[in-house]
């Protein structure tokens, strides 16, 4: 039985930043390993706002597994059935949106964990240990160490209960969702107003305090990302597919159309 490598969690854990990109409308699954030679650590299947189905998220993970690039997967809130059959199909972590109090963080602990921590069952021939026949024991102690669960952070009260939703065992990230977050404290996409600064100030240091590590999406401005990083963020969404293939087309077509 192999070694499971997350390549999301080893930056982590190496004390680095670990980036992060969304895939929103890529479908072929040579996408991974096009994303890391880009240079990310970890790619962000969005099946909450993207119509990806599930059956091409784990084909894009199974293929990103081979890449050495960590498939992670963001679900629709409260998608438990959804995640863990991610899960069994090669994504190595789980980012629970919209998750505002004590008792959802535990709930997503509870569903998403393994024993004794949670009560999380597993499927047969697992891709993340290359489809080993092993007893349910065996790869929940291989797969355990390898999976990584982000809670969203997108409401004043999910940051009024920041310190104790990073307090409980089992969550890795605490990830401040900074766009609907905007959105539900009245200041939509007003991404350096002081109520922001002090939400990220507020996270930063319940992470500090319970040895977790804080998340930042929904900030593409370098020098806030910058700002960020700098006061503890390590788990960075860095942009999207559409995002990116937007930019550097329009930049190409607006170079071109100045030649003529």
């Amino acid at each position: 039985m192999g070694l499971v490598i997350n390549t999301a969690k080893m930056a982590l854990e190496a004390g680095r930043v670990s980036l992060g990109v969304g895939l929103r409308i890529a479908r072929p699954v040579e996408v991974a390993s096009v994303m890391k030679a880009a240079g990310f650590d970890w790619l962000f299947l969005d099946l909450e706002h993207g119509t990806m189905p599930l059956d091409t998220a784990s084909q894009i993970a199974a293929a990103a597994l081979t890449a050495g690039i960590a498939p992670l997967a963001r679900v629709p809130k409260g998608e438990f059935t959804m995640a863990t059959r991610l899960f069994d199909n090669g994504v190595q972590g789980i980012v629970m949106p919209h998750v505002d109090t004590v008792a959802e963080a535990r709930e997503v602990v509870k569903r998403l964990r393994f024993g004794p921590l949670g009560h999380r069952t597993s499927g047969p021939l697992p891709p993340q240990l290359g489809f080993q026949a092993l007893s349910p024991t065996e790869m929940a102690a291989a797969l355990e160490p390898a999976t990584l669960i982000a809670v969203l952070l997108e409401s004043r009260e999910a940051i009024a209960n920041v310190d104790a939703i990073s307090a409980i065992d089992g969550i890795d990230v605490l990830m401040i969702g900074t766009a609907d977050l905007c959105i539900e404290m009245d200041i939509p996409a007003q991404f350096t107003h002081p109520a922001v600064a002090a939400a990220y100030e507020t996270v930063a240091a319940a992470c500090r305090r319970h040895n977790k590590w804080m998340g930042m999406g929904g900030i593409y401005d370098e020098g806030l990302i910058r700002r960020y990083i700098e006061l503890g963020a390590r788990f960075i969404l860095s942009g999207s597919d559409l995002s990116f293939l937007l930019s550097a087309a329009t930049s190409r077509a607006r170079a071109l159309a100045a030649i003529s």
